[in-house]
């Protein structure tokens, strides 16, 4: 009983800072985002994006305050050195629940730049956070296949485009949504804790800014004790998280070339394959060191 109450008066709190949080930053974002809309030169671009990333990064660190509030999660993180808070990445993470963005953003923030999302573009109807992921050119996809995958991969060309003037993190879940055994079984999936990774958006965003990539972030992201829920996270029911991250160079072979040609996607599937062969192979190294006390 003392549990449940304590359970219920964390996620009360949570959930009143998280919305007193969005609300403020939100309040905050609505002239900034005007102003944007007004003046959609170059120069006010910058100036406007780094004031509007910075203010989303606050609210990360917001989120970051509460989650530490109600939890006594360990932290397990293990390749968190030598980035350039003022570089350009290319982030690839598996993916298993919502959770999984926060964490990715409490883990990365200040590190890098503020990671920009490749999300379903039903998400953009969301109350308040819809307008403020198209304000922070986050790329809507309708991820349908056919004409739809044509018109998803021009909106993704034209946000990677917009990155080309202020540092940014390129994120994309690879694996499309969220993994579980009943989606590898129907996927028919090789990999024993992913599904099949998809190369669309990576390739749109190596076509378009490859060359200012300082590196792939290979991040992988387990949770010992189960996939938690949203839910989990704001009554603080996770105890462990360990994330992961390989710095991994971009091949050259992968960018477009001087005249400005593609390399096949063949190329760029085989190297996402092998990196989703070793991540496959780590998810069960780092559950076994956890085990073991060694992390």
């Amino acid at each position: 009983m003392f549990q449940r109450i304590s359970s219920a008066i964390k996620g009360l709190f949570a959930c009143t800072a998280l919305l007193t949080s969005t609300l403020v930053i939100f309040s905050i974002l609505i002239p900034i985002i005007l102003i944007k809309v007004m003046l959609p030169f170059k120069p006010a671009r910058v100036v406007i994006d780094f004031v509007l990333n910075g203010l989303a990064s606050i609210w990360v660190a917001i989120n970051g305050l509460w989650m530490a509030g109600v939890s006594r999660t360990r932290w397990h993180l293990k390749g968190f050195e030598g980035f350039n808070a003022k570089g350009w990445y290319l982030v690839s993470s598996n993916h298993q629940s919502w959770v999984d963005i926060l964490v990715l953003q409490k883990v990365f923030n200040y590190r890098i730049p503020f990671l920009k999302f490749f999300i379903k573009q039903e998400l953009i109807y969301v109350p308040i956070m819809g307008l403020v992921w198209w304000a922070l050119d986050f790329p809507f996809m309708a991820r349908k296949g056919g004409a739809s995958a044509a018109k998803d991969l021009e909106t993704a060309r034209k946000a990677c485009e917009k990155y080309r003037f202020i540092p940014t993190s390129v994120i994309s879940f690879m694996e499309g949504t969220r993994f579980t055994p009943a989606k590898a079984l129907a996927q028919k999936s090789s990999y024993k804790h992913l599904l099949k990774p998809k190369t669309g958006g990576v390739g749109v965003a190596l076509d378009t800014m490859g060359e200012l990539f300082d590196a792939l972030l290979d991040v992988t992201i387990v949770y010992p004790h189960g996939v938690p829920t949203f839910i989990d996270l704001l009554t603080g029911q996770i105890d462990d998280v360990i994330v992961s991250v390989r710095q991994v160079p971009i091949p050259k072979h992968l960018l477009a070339d001087e005249k400005g040609e593609t390399p096949r996607r063949a190329l760029l599937q085989t190297w996402v394959n092998e990196i989703w062969q070793a991540k496959d192979a780590d998810i069960d190294q780092l559950m076994a060191q956890f085990k073991a006390g060694q992390i």
